[in-house]
């Protein structure tokens, strides 16, 4: 097949939603399919970003396909940037215009549950009501559409998987779980320190990493609670913060001035040294509010690190309590604490728990993950072959770019 993938983000490799389309272009390519790739800046160039720079890309999507809709037989667009296409589509009924599937990594709904919690604490100054009103009248409006109108979906997390089915009421099947995954490089073979008599590693210390945007509904508050807490009574214990895209100034003011000169800041890992960046870690603490998937959260576990998460949808997918991980609950500093202490103060559950993630993460290839997004895929494009409604309105070489 022909198959078009796009998403409103900038084309890099470092995880995220770019990440997410890259590894599903090179599995299809792989299948034997013919792949084209449209991301932010192949769309719309070195536009200076603006408020309405998400319709702007999903406006400019849609014209694109419909010029050239003799290229593809099916495009798959990341929500919410096939509102457009789907509107279009569903009106005007285009003939050749190929079917479209959707693609989204987590809930719009979850998002704003979570974000009005943590501006009631004063903790989301970017969630004002203000911002809420533009949210629900702008964002959630252009998922909503994304959603609405797409032939099929593929969701990554089960929460959103449930909320897109039953708030537009698809039929069965329209909307399916396809999780992310994890590429083979991560599965390293990692040493464990078993010296029953310290806990602590050999040079001392305990290196704790967190790797992801420093942004609010990551749970970084909880994180600089908890950790601020944990430099009195842990001796030797560290904190990276990787692939933050903010200054090291910035992310050590969540912290108490006690426990700033034990975070370590690199807002920026070239791809192609994280595995080396899991391996020189311990344990790996993530207490997002919300996520789809997250792709440094499949890679960290692949590369046996024991992980510390919120239980949140998304991360219940991947651990199972005191099995491959710790869940704690959501915005609870002193539970996360208690968590890490515990990892801390015991290597041979770090071993066990690092274990159990990387054999969990097997399961999780990009191999798995793009076979069942191919199948979507294709049950789109035959619909589209036989002449029928959607459903709920009735190989070669892979491109870079368009």
């Amino acid at each position: 097949m022909r198959i078009l993938i796009a998403i409103g983000v900038a084309r890099e490799r470092e995880a995220g939603g770019a990440g997410v389309v890259l590894n599903h272009q090179r599995e299809l390519i792989k299948i034997g399919h013919d792949v084209d790739c449209w991301f932010l800046d192949d769309v719309l160039g070195n536009r200076p970003p603006g408020r309405f720079e998400g319709l702007a890309f999903a406006a400019t999507v849609a014209r694109r396909i419909l010029r050239e809709r003799k290229s593809y037989d099916v495009v798959n667009i990341h929500a919410p940037s096939g509102c457009v296409y789907g509107i279009l589509r569903k009106l005007f009924r285009p003939r050749g215009a190929p079917p479209y599937v959707m693609t989204m990594q987590g809930s719009e709904e979850r998002y704003t549950y979570v974000m009005r919690g943590e501006a009631r604490k004063g903790r989301a100054s970017n969630f004002n009501w203000r911002n809420r009103i533009w949210h629900r009248l702008y964002h959630q409006k252009m998922y909503n559409y994304s959603i609405r109108t797409a032939d099929y979906g593929a969701v990554a997390n089960r929460e959103a998987w449930s909320v897109a089915a039953l708030k537009f009421r698809r039929e069965p099947g329209n909307i399916r779980y396809v999780p992310n995954g994890v590429e083979p490089q991560f599965f390293i073979e990692r040493q464990y320190s078993l010296n029953s008599s310290q806990h602590l590693r050999e040079n001392g210390v305990i290196r704790l990493l967190y790797v992801g945007t420093w942004l609010d509904r990551k749970g970084v508050y909880y994180l600089a609670d908890a950790f601020s807490s944990l430099v009195g009574s842990v001796p030797g214990i560290s904190l990276t913060v990787a692939g933050c895209r903010s200054t090291e100034e910035h992310v050590k003011s969540f912290f108490s001035s006690q426990a700033r000169e034990h975070v370590i800041v690199t807002p920026h890992v070239p791809r192609e040294e994280m595995p080396a960046l899991y391996a020189g870690h311990d344990i790996f603490v993530f207490p997002s509010l919300m996520e789809g998937m997250p792709l440094t959260f499949l890679e960290a576990m692949a590369t046996g690190m024991p992980v510390i998460a919120a239980e949140t949808p998304g991360m219940v997918e991947l651990v199972e309590d005191d099995f491959n991980g710790l869940l704690v609950q959501a915005a609870d500093a002193p539970a996360l604490a208690a968590a890490v202490a515990r990892l801390c103060n015991s290597a041979e559950l770090r071993m066990r728990m690092g274990k159990s993630a990387q054999e969990t993460m097997r399961r999780f290839t990009w191999k798995i993950g793009t076979r069942k997004l191919e199948q979507i895929l294709v049950l789109a494009a035959k619909q589209a072959s036989k002449d029928l409604p959607g459903p709920n309105f009735g190989a070669t070489n892979g491109r870079a770019h368009p």
